[in-house]
């Protein structure tokens, strides 16, 4: 009888268990639904992707292997258009091709790992008043007697944010204007990726 008594006992424990397990497991297991968030309209996409995008770009030029060609380049969105100016120093007197590069890789001494003038439309190059040229093509800069050249252009048509991660580069001789495929303007003298600015400092 003692026997009997004891294994209706379990046989009950056991049945308890197998109800308030899967209680349980429910419980913990549903989760409080949330409002769902309201949807964000295409307008309001365009103006938080408007107030991301850089207006302000900057490349530190330095100098590639067995030059000493320095400087600072600041790129602005003006409109429709790219302000561009700069200071070099340590240049020889005289112009000197002027370019924007593909890509702002710089682990090569003699600055070839920058690549070609930056095109996303595969033209020809040219002068940058030429009706087909690259984008990068800035044309030149003209140093003083003291190696300095000071300058100021525009890219026409274009916007800031596409320059960032590419290359300025400065040449040891003159662009041509018409050499194909980069103007003839000899070996690069000076390298700077294109960066980001800090909005606060526009010097």
């Amino acid at each position: 009888m003692k026997m009997r008594f004891v294994q209706r006992s379990f046989v009950a424990l056991a049945l308890a268990c197998c109800v308030a397990v899967p209680a349980f497991a429910v419980q913990q297991t549903t989760a409080t639904p949330r409002p769902a968030a309201p949807p964000t309209t295409g307008a309001a996409h365009s103006e938080i992707d408007h107030a991301h995008v850089p207006q302000h770009a900057v490349a530190v030029v330095f100098p590639t292997q067995g030059n000493d060609v320095r400087g600072v380049v600041v790129l602005q969105q003006d409109g429709d258009d790219i302000t561009v100016r700069g200071r070099m120093i340590n240049l020889t007197p005289g112009k000197h091709g002027f370019h924007i590069h593909q890509y702002g890789d710089l682990r090569s001494v003699d600055g070839k790992s920058a690549g070609g003038h930056y095109d996303p439309e595969g033209h020809d190059h040219g002068g940058p008043d030429a009706s087909s040229h690259h984008v990068g093509d800035l044309g030149n800069i003209e140093a003083n007697e003291e190696g300095t050249a000071e300058f100021k252009m525009t890219i026409k048509g274009h916007k800031v944010h596409l320059l960032v991660g590419r290359a300025i580069v400065v040449h040891e001789g003159e662009d041509d204007l018409k050499s194909q495929p980069s103007g003839a303007a000899g070996p690069r003298a000076g390298v700077g990726v294109v960066g980001i600015a800090n909005p606060e400092d526009n010097s």
